[in-house]
């Protein structure tokens, strides 16, 4: 299970250039273990750097009581493993790196977005590159590159799969978490992320939010993973749960920090006033997802409904791995109108060039599956250039007229 992670040589190359780093995800997505493997990597070319980890309870302890000493060190790099744990060594890596200008100085892990934690005054501004980690996607499984993005800019795609909808369905339910990966039965993937919700709910929660009816949240856990994939409807939600609508947004945006649940906005590059400014939600794997909701192969399997949900849900997995790790700049979005006109994943290049990515659970794409992605290249798009993508669950790459193509999902790793 020890696979060499996307983010890995972004974060060599960054040593180079920035004095602090700091790689952020979920608890049990891989930090930890890719940070020991560039220590590790490190200590081969003799830089020898430092490694603390605040799960560690002496250091802990050392950290928040003396964060001036904590981080003092010489030439080397310290890598500080959940520096969440203690926000007060911010501000003494701060007043470091300032007298200590060289790059290289800090790799940092958190499992919670730092700045968005009540107890933290200092955002380091100008001296931190932050580098995103999510949980394993298949190609980094498959020993592949990040080069979907790319290619499919270039209309560059693999032919054909060898992978049925029942294959993808299987490595949904696996999800990505390496951890449960590891596990040889679905009976047994399924306890390990209940067990890590609980635990996230249990001992990291408390950290970033004043959350008063644990009921409500763990619940509210099992509706987000059901509304996964669908538009945020915070009213909606509170009702479901009895609870305000501030609350539920604290609560919301208490996952948010937790990097359990993502949010995508909608388009708004558009003077277009009947479109929906809605944001899209989702869980971060679908393994926890299936685990959350109870759901089996057997039944998923059976109900169109939810094979969608949960294919578009992986599909966004497997894309938010690429953008994160991808060394060129993306902007990702959602499209919905009044009109009903929805585009599953607008993913918009740095140099202005955009990808309309429709997401099918079926074998079988036709003409009519493009409709709104062509609507969209003339009426949005309009002088960019566009390339429109149905992913779906068949065999072949096939031309659907200009720029228009039906993709097997498993190009986004193969």
């Amino acid at each position: 299970m020890n696979y060499r992670r996307w983010q890995e040589q972004s974060i060599i190359q960054a040593l180079e250039h920035r004095r602090v780093i700091l790689l952020e995800g979920a608890r049990q997505c891989g930090k930890t273990t890719l940070a020991k493997q560039l220590s590790q990597t490190l200590a081969k070319n003799d830089l020898n750097p430092i490694y603390y980890t605040l799960d560690d309870i002496t250091l802990l302890d050392s950290a928040l009581n003396d964060p001036k000493s904590f981080v003092s060190h010489d030439e080397q790099l310290m890598i500080i493993d959940e520096i969440q744990r203690a926000p007060r060594l911010l501000l003494a890596i701060k007043q470091d790196v300032d007298e200590n200008q060289d790059s290289g100085r800090f790799l940092l892990t958190g499992s919670a977005n730092i700045q968005s934690l009540p107890s933290v005054n200092e955002s380091l501004a100008g001296r931190v590159r932050k580098i995103a980690l999510k949980p394993l996607a298949q190609g980094e499984i498959a020993g592949s590159k990040p080069d979907f993005l790319r290619n499919a800019l270039q209309q560059k795609f693999t032919k054909s799969s060898q992978l049925t909808k029942d294959d993808y369905l299987e490595l949904a339910f696996k999800g990505g978490y390496p951890e449960a990966l590891s596990k040889k039965s679905q009976k047994e993937r399924k306890r390990w992320h209940l067990d890590y919700i609980n635990a996230i709910l249990d001992r990291d929660l408390k950290d970033i939010a004043q959350i008063r009816r644990k009921d409500s949240i763990r619940k509210l856990v099992e509706v987000l993973a059901a509304w996964s994939s669908k538009y945020m409807d915070v009213s909606n939600i509170g009702q479901m749960l009895s609870v305000t609508r501030p609350t539920v947004e604290n609560y919301i945006n208490a996952l948010e920090t937790l990097f359990i649940i993502d949010r995508i906005p909608a388009w708004h590059s558009t003077d277009y006033d009947r479109v929906s400014k809605q944001e899209k939600m989702f869980l971060v794997d679908t393994g926890l997802m299936t685990s959350l909701l109870g759901w089996t192969p057997q039944k998923v399997r059976l109900d169109g409904s939810l094979n969608g949900k949960l294919i578009e849900s992986y599909v966004y997995t497997q894309l938010i791995a690429i953008l994160t790790a991808d060394d060129d700049e993306y902007d990702l979005y959602h499209y919905r109108d009044r009109e009903k006109r929805e585009v599953d994943f607008i993913i918009q290049h740095e140099d202005g060039g955009i990808l309309g990515i429709e997401v099918k659970a079926g074998s079988a794409v036709s003409k009519d599956s493009f409709k709104h992605l062509k609507w969209f290249k003339e009426r949005m798009a309009k002088d960019k250039a566009f390339t429109g993508i149905v992913l779906y669950t068949g065999e072949h790459t096939v031309s659907f007229g200009e720029n228009m193509w039906a993709v097997p999902i498993s190009a986004l790793w193969s």
